[in-house]
């Protein structure tokens, strides 16, 4: 689920990075040891690219504890998918947390499109946060992290990236891993969300939400059940008093693990049963939209 998640993504990223700018950086973190298939499945996505043959130029930083053997891995898969001189792949070696920030700055990936990939579930535990702050270098920058169960995502939302987000990958009532995901871009973190609901579930894995204190488990769907989202809702207006329907989109994108148009529709349901109230109390239920209990 982890490396479909990360395929979705980076096929959305790569697109629109080098749509927006000649040239982008992509920093695969762990890439040593168990993490080497993922980095060769990153490798034949972006070899994939047709902007990579009109004069684009993207890079990949592979950074690990020992990538001799990865980086011969990775040249192979970029010559077999048939990347041509767009993309240029970068092995270096020293571990993640101590090389990652050098290497990043040695690529020349400031201000430019950044995207990283961080399964830190191999190394037993979470990336330093100034692992994921040299990311936040990137105009724009993402970043997706795979966490090891029980991590928080707290340190990360104060190191450049205003929108954060995680999901709980999980199978029974024990904490799963959490996938976090940390970005500059509002637009970013929308289509993170759409990947993450159209992944396909693999031996009963379902999301949980990390801030539902029931602790629900959701089948994975692009229409998923509503209720933990319900309540989330109503726990952060009863805290609040009152909120705009755009607050609450933006509340749900960042805050849990939906997405801002599931707000939306339970926010009809919410106006229809009388759960809330609104003002004005009729018309569309557009962005200024203010609603209470």
């Amino acid at each position: 689920m982890k490396r479909e998640l990360l395929v979705r993504h980076l096929q959305a990223w790569a697109a629109a990075a080098l749509h927006r700018a000649r040239r982008a950086t992509y920093v695969h973190g762990y890439a040593d040891g168990d993490g080497g298939e993922a980095a060769e499945t990153a490798v034949r996505v972006l070899a994939d690219l047709p902007d990579l043959t009109r004069g684009r130029e993207l890079s990949m930083v592979a950074v690990g504890d020992d990538v001799t053997e990865v980086g011969r891995r990775l040249t192979a898969a970029q010559r077999d998918a048939g990347a041509g001189a767009g993309l240029a792949v970068l092995p270096v070696g020293g571990g993640t947390d101590e090389r990652l920030p050098v290497a990043l700055k040695a690529a020349g990936a400031s201000r430019v499109p950044l995207m990283g990939f961080l399964d830190a579930t191999t190394a037993g535990e979470p990336p330093a946060v100034t692992t994921v702050a040299a990311i936040a270098a990137g105009k724009p920058a993402d970043v997706l992290m795979a966490l090891p169960p029980g991590s928080p995502v707290d340190p990360y939302r104060s190191l450049g990236f205003p929108l954060v987000t995680a999901a709980e990958l999980a199978i029974g009532p024990e904490p799963g891993e959490v996938v976090a995901f940390a970005t500059t871009s509002a637009k970013s973190l929308e289509s993170f969300k759409e990947a993450l609901w159209a992944v396909d579930e693999f031996a009963g894995v379902r999301l949980r939400d990390p801030a539902d204190p029931e602790r629900h488990l959701i089948d994975i769907s692009l229409n998923p059940h509503p209720g933990p989202l319900r309540r989330e809702l109503l726990a952060h207006l009863a805290g609040t008093g009152s909120a705009t329907v755009t607050e609450l989109r933006t509340f749900a994108l960042t805050e849990t693990v939906y997405r801002a148009a599931d707000a939306t529709r339970v926010l009809h349901a919410l106006v229809d049963t009388g759960a809330v109230r609104r003002e004005p109390a009729h018309g569309r239920l557009g962005g200024d939209v203010v609603i209470s209990l």
